[in-house]
């Protein structure tokens, strides 16, 4: 007998991926998503109040994190993890033990291209990270690498096969991702240009790499991508992903690694408060023009072979050349080497098949 048409194909990279959801509500949002990330496994991170329930749709195969689990795996190295910050999304990266992430806002829906047709930008996020990137040498019809395109005359032949991608980024519909006095001026602004593209992020050039729509390999550059100390506490927000972002750029470029940026879009469906965001964001519209040429500068020694030695060799760089400026970086680069330290216990090679953590057990490297 023919097997039933009711049955779905087995989606890109099932069991190789993780779906990183940071919230602090019930995840309604997933019923959109549900045709592309129900065969997935999600790990939610349950950012403010641990004592209240979110809800989750029923079908998702999940694990959800609280504050109070935070603290009970990692120990005093929770303090590396943002509280009441997007940041704390992070904390899903270091228990995942698959070797690629995905992570979305839950304020983050379907796109349509302009067709109408329902975007996947998992899929496509998957088909960015399974090919190579040409960050030395740019070429003009983009992505070389997608149906329809290819190597332009004068592309040189030894770089065409390309280097391994470890990030996709993606990109939004309607809300664009302003700072806050972009936001103030263009109140009604929004984006309604689909751009057909997807390139590499040329060696030597730094991008503000957005959160909400991000995909990357764990195995390649995961170590690196921390959110920074953000939110309860701290003197900055809303500069988690970008601060990871120069990070992995500064790490992809030394270590011969590509970044894509483009397709896939998502449609942003809540602009969050520009008074609040300035608040948030005022130290670093400041600071930022002393950030942005320390990491245009930043050169890692050649002993730096693994992401761990890159990123601490980086910390110590952030405390000397940044720490000056404001002892909350000196703080930043601490916590830049407990993320590292929290990640090898939960990530050698012995725990690798561990079983799940959430709402359980101590896992033994942290004991």
């Amino acid at each position: 007998m023919a097997a039933s048409s009711s049955v779905k194909p087995v989606p890109l990279l099932k069991d190789e991926l993780d779906i990183v959801i940071p919230t602090i509500r019930n995840l309604d949002f997933l019923e959109m998503w549900r045709p592309f990330f129900e065969q997935y496994h999600l790990i939610i991170v349950q950012d403010g109040d641990p004592s209240k329930t979110i809800k989750v749709p029923e079908g998702f195969d999940y694990e959800l994190y609280n504050r109070n689990d935070i603290n009970r795996i990692l120990g005093p190295k929770a303090s590396c993890i943002s509280f009441k910050d997007s940041a704390c999304r992070c904390f899903g990266y270091m228990v995942s033990k698959k070797k690629y992430i995905y992570t979305i806002d839950d304020d983050c829906f379907v796109a349509k291209d302009p067709t109408g047709k329902d975007i996947n930008a998992l899929e496509q996020h998957i088909k960015n990270l399974l090919s190579p990137s040409t960050p030395h040498f740019f070429n003009t019809l983009y992505d070389p690498y997608r149906d329809g395109a290819d190597f332009v005359r004068g592309y040189p032949f030894s770089l065409r096969e390309g280097v391994p991608t470890a990030v996709s980024h993606g990109l939004w519909l309607n809300i664009p991702d302003y700072d806050a006095p972009t936001q103030l001026v263009k109140p009604h602004e929004r984006n309604t240009r689909y751009v057909d593209a997807v390139l590499t992020i040329p060696k030597g050039t730094l991008f503000p790499m957005c959160g909400m729509n991000l995909a990357f390999d764990r195995e390649l550059i995961g170590p690196a991508m921390y959110f920074g100390l953000m939110g309860d506490g701290q003197p900055i927000g809303r500069y988690d992903d970008m601060w990871a972002g120069w990070c992995i750029k500064v790490i992809c470029d030394h270590l011969g690694l590509g970044v894509k940026t483009g397709l896939p879009y998502i449609w942003h469906s809540k602009a969050s408060n520009p008074f609040v965001n300035l608040k948030k964001e005022y130290k670093g519209i400041f600071w930022q023009e002393d950030i942005i040429p320390f990491f245009q500068s930043a050169t890692l020694p050649k002993e730096c072979t693994s992401v761990q030695k890159c990123y601490i060799e980086l910390s110590k760089q952030v405390k000397e050349k940044l720490g000056p400026i404001d002892p909350y970086f000196v703080k930043l680069a601490d916590a830049m080497v407990t993320w590292i330290e929290a990640w090898d216990e939960l990530n050698t090679p012995s725990d690798a098949n561990s079983a799940k953590k959430a709402n359980g057990a101590l896992p033994a490297a942290a004991k």
